[in-house]
């Protein structure tokens, strides 16, 4: 299987998956709550801008305050709040490349490469898998480590948008179900030197605590 031509920057936009309901939170907005002075969805947007050509936001409240960072929001276009997938959706529907990063608002520190080591991925693959997504080192209940996939952090190809589409309809709400059933290729981002906690995800307000610590 042959190496295809890697995907340009400029061939990617990104995608900052703020939609959620916070519910571990107890309800917040959680892409506005504030990280050394900033806004978890600002921190993922300043991440994203050097790897892509442009960024999105997906959002379903406060638009104005997610608007107030430059870039463009867009709601779920499904009802009923139906998780990171209606997120991604959106995000492709206004997509105007011909492939889509996306990452959680709620993960500041991913990798600053992560764009670039999915589409390298994608490329070695010859190009037949249309997702590439992270996994990432994490340590199991007995002590060892083990590569835990974390799928919201994906770049898809906008052709796939219909399929996604057609799943959340049908009640799909998992994103590693959808992804799999499209072969997707999994990147772990163990190599050295990467940060243990790129992926580290603040979920409740104790996470973002740790978040603050050097």
């Amino acid at each position: 299987m042959g190496t295809a031509p890697a995907i340009a920057p400029a061939d990617i936009t990104g995608l900052v998956l703020a939609g959620g309901r916070g519910t571990r939170m107890g309800g917040v907005d959680k892409g506005l709550q504030l990280l050394q002075g900033e806004t978890l969805a600002a921190h993922a947007v300043q991440r994203l801008r050097p790897q892509v050509g442009g960024v999105l936001i997906n959002a379903n409240r406060n638009f104005a305050a997610y608007e107030a960072l430059g870039v463009p929001v867009f709601a779920d276009s499904v009802p009923d709040h139906p998780g990171p997938l209606a997120g991604m959706l959106s995000g492709l529907e206004h997509c105007p490349t011909p492939w889509l990063l996306t990452v959680p608002c709620d993960t500041p520190r991913f990798p600053p490469d992560l764009a670039a080591r999915l589409a390298e991925a994608l490329a070695a693959d010859g190009h037949h898998a249309r997702i590439a997504m992270a996994s990432a080192p994490e340590t199991g209940p007995d002590g060892r480590t083990v590569l835990r996939p974390q799928p919201v952090f994906c770049l898809v190809h906008i052709e796939l948008r219909d399929s996604l589409r057609r799943f959340v309809e049908d009640g799909g709400r998992k994103v590693g179900a959808w992804t799999a059933q499209h072969g997707a290729v999994t990147l772990p981002f163990d190599r050295p030197g990467d940060a243990p906690d790129a992926f580290f995800n603040a979920n409740t307000l104790a996470d973002l605590q740790t978040l603050e610590q050097p």
